[in-house]
């Protein structure tokens, strides 16, 4: 069932793991082995959570990959679902084949390309 405005992964990443274990963003930074920027973009939603930023939070603190990686998404449909108004696509409708009659069907009707 989706969930009704998700927040951002980076404002759970700094209530629930940077701000429960009193760490700076600088210290929590040097913690995952990123720039105090990179960590920084993502706690304050500038920038999406990556697969590499995940494993690095699963391998420091303990919450799974698979589990940040879904609020991500979650988060990326939801947002998407609100411009969907604006991505204008109408759906795809195959034509249909057209049919041949050639001296090698031999007078029977035969798909275009069709072996005899």
């Amino acid at each position: 069932m989706p969930m009704f405005n998700p927040p951002h992964p980076g404002e759970v990443i700094r209530t629930e793991i940077v701000g429960a274990h009193n760490l700076t963003v600088t210290a929590a930074a040097k913690v995952l082995g990123v720039s105090r920027q990179a960590l920084s973009s993502l706690l304050n939603g500038q920038a999406d959570l990556t697969g590499d930023m995940a494993l690095r939070i699963e391998k420091a603190f303990g919450p799974k990959m698979d589990t940040l990686m879904g609020m991500q998404s979650a988060f990326d449909i939801f947002q998407t679902r609100l411009r969907a108004r604006k991505i204008k696509i109408l759906p795809y409708r195959p034509v249909q084949a057209h049919r041949a009659i050639g001296p090698s069907a031999g007078g029977r009707a035969s798909l275009a390309g069709e072996r005899n």
